[in-house]
């Protein structure tokens, strides 16, 4: 009896000692790990010290603030309170400093600092951000633009007279945002149908299921192109047979090899034209009418430029007083009024202060 006691308690023994070693080498690499995070947090602290910070949890940084009202909203309380710039604590170990002072901005954008890591022209960096963008610069000449006012103009519902008709003020975000979207798959995949259709109505309220339609049209509509071209095999035969679209120059690109794009590159590059072309364009175009329907007179004057130019598609670049109110629209209401980098070296601002290499930026637009 007692041997057999002791034949079945050392193998117990042997596997206690090990899970007991384990245990402690866990807890080695655990404790490693938290020093790590604080020694990075203290000096993270020490780099932002000259940039007052507003109040922030030690751990959960300001994403308790951020939880409490709108983004922007939050961050243009930070402009008033804090001059040029201030620390955004996303966790208690990792911030990003918020730039909304224009010298500093011109420091930041002045230099080529690399963007967030990713596929598609808007994240690329380098050599592979030009390779991306020589092949897709021909897809925006104005030769290949200017057919596509038809189908741009087909895309604007008539339901929206009624709407007008119906109510004393509409709430065009989402129509805009529809409309834009029937736009570019119009144009960009050569999709013939209408998101506005069934979704446009009075009641309807936009809540991002037409970007989803929109990715699950475009995965189909790449598959089927891919085969068109295979039918078709010939670039002038696509031209002949319709307008040559988005899609068509990519899969006709050519890398430095004489290869095709790759799929990868091409959904990357499909995901940059559809999301980020789609939802910043209807922002864009939103804020402008804003800005005109809130300075009647300058809004006259755009109509008036506007409608001596209808029917005559050669001079439709002929409108100096509307381009110039699109750009200050723009510039007062930016689609996209916050833009990212990671520093590649230290930099130093024109008041003294100064920042190391791998601090993260993002430069704000009042």
């Amino acid at each position: 009896m007692s041997v057999s006691m002791l034949s079945l308690t050392g193998p117990l023994g042997s596997v206690s000692g090990l899970l007991q070693v384990v245990s402690l080498l866990g807890l080695a690499l655990l404790l490693l790990k938290a020093a790590q995070l604080y020694l990075h947090s203290q000096w993270l602290l020490k780099v932002v010290q000259r940039f007052p910070p507003p109040p922030s949890h030690w751990l959960f940084g300001h994403i308790q603030e951020f939880q409490k009202e709108e983004d922007l909203q939050c961050l243009r309380k930070w402009v008033e309170k804090f001059p040029c710039a201030c620390p955004h604590w996303l966790w208690g170990t990792e911030v990003e400093l918020v730039v909304y002072d224009p010298d500093y901005m011109k420091v930041i954008l002045g230099r080529s600092d690399p963007k967030s890591h990713g596929y598609g022209l808007l994240l690329l960096n380098g050599q592979s951000w030009l390779k991306h963008w020589r092949r897709l610069t021909p897809a925006f000449h104005y030769d290949i633009l200017k057919p596509y006012m038809g189908l741009m103009a087909d895309s604007v519902h008539d339901k929206w007279e009624d709407f007008i008709r119906q109510n004393s003020y509409v709430e065009i975000f989402e129509h805009v945002s529809l409309m834009i979207l029937n736009t570019i798959m119009k144009c960009a995949f050569s999709y013939q149908g209408s998101h506005q259709a069934d979704r446009l109505t009075p009641e309807g309220r936009w809540n991002h299921q037409a970007c989803q339609l929109a990715h699950q049209h475009s995965d189909g509509v790449i598959k089927l192109k891919k085969a068109q071209l295979q039918e078709e095999g010939e670039l002038e035969k696509v031209r002949s047979k319709r307008h040559l679209d988005f899609l068509d120059i990519l899969r006709f690109a050519k890398m430095e090899d004489g290869s095709s794009m790759p799929d990868k590159d091409l959904c990357a590059e499909v995901d940059t034209f559809m999301f980020e072309g789609h939802d910043t364009t209807a922002s864009g175009i939103s804020w402008i009418l804003y800005a005109l329907a809130t300075h009647p007179e300058h809004q006259q004057q755009c109509r008036e430029e506007v409608q001596s130019l209808l029917g005559d598609e050669d001079h439709l670049d002929q409108m100096p007083y509307t381009t110039m109110c699109i750009k200050e629209a723009l510039q007062l209401y930016p689609p996209v009024p916050g833009i990212g980098r990671e520093l590649s070296k230290p930099i130093s601002f024109p008041d003294g202060r100064s920042l190391p290499k791998g601090m993260r930026i993002t430069t704000l637009t009042k």
